[in-house]
């Protein structure tokens, strides 16, 4: 397969694709949205995630507790659990369908249109992905930053701020929608000239022929 920009774009964005969408099932499960130090006590930070808060203290360590209810949970973090887990299943298929669409594969090979079409799918779906990561840690920050400045809110009363799966969910969801678009590009430039391979085999066929001609010559 020549190296073209269709291909070079089939390759940088399958890889962000894939970066992506494993930062996003980091993300969905890391208990790091948002942490709390408390001044009465620096040696005690709090952290709360989509599916457990943990408090870690330095002679104890890690300590963690599933939420018991998921009504129980602010609108934003309920909104986030499950948009998370729509980012990570529309990632999966994806990649699944952008990967059948590669000029790399032999997937539909006789096909290039439905190929195409697979890639241009497989692109359309990550931007999603990438959409639907971005969306609820964007609101949770701007949750959490609404609160941090909230001044009906006694300044004695501990604030929650940005927790390290935030910063980690941006990632994901940038890389994801430049992964998908890479991939979207690269089905909109058409498939890849067909692979070489063919005609390096006859062209080698054709020099042990020649070759093997010169030594019954040199026989004879």
């Amino acid at each position: 397969m020549a190296f073209t920009f269709g291909t070079a774009a089939q390759v940088a964005g399958l890889l962000f694709s894939v970066l992506g969408w494993v930062l996003s099932v980091v993300t969905t499960y890391l208990p790091h949205w948002k942490s709390l130090n408390l001044e009465l006590n620096e040696l005690e930070t709090w952290t709360l995630g989509l599916w457990q808060a943990c408090v870690v203290q330095e002679d104890v360590g890690r300590q963690c507790k599933a939420f018991d209810s998921f009504l129980a949970l602010p609108v934003e973090l309920r909104a986030a659990r499950l948009l998370m887990l729509l980012a990570s299943g529309l990632g999966l298929l994806g990649l699944l369908a952008a990967g059948a669409g590669l000029d790399c594969l032999r997937v539909a090979e006789a096909r290039p249109g439905l190929k195409g079409r697979l890639l241009l799918l497989g692109g359309g779906l990550l931007c999603a992905a990438g959409v639907a990561a971005l969306a609820p840690v964007s609101w949770v920050a701007h949750c959490t930053v609404r609160a941090f400045w909230d001044e009906s809110i006694p300044e004695i009363v501990p604030r929650w701020e940005f927790g390290e799966a935030l910063f980690v969910g941006w990632s994901a969801g940038l890389a994801l929608l430049l992964g998908g678009s890479l991939l979207g590009c690269a089905a909109c430039s058409g498939p890849a000239p067909p692979a070489t391979g063919r005609y390096a085999v006859a062209g080698t066929q054709d020099q042990c022929q020649q070759l093997e001609i010169k030594n019954t010559n040199l026989k004879i």
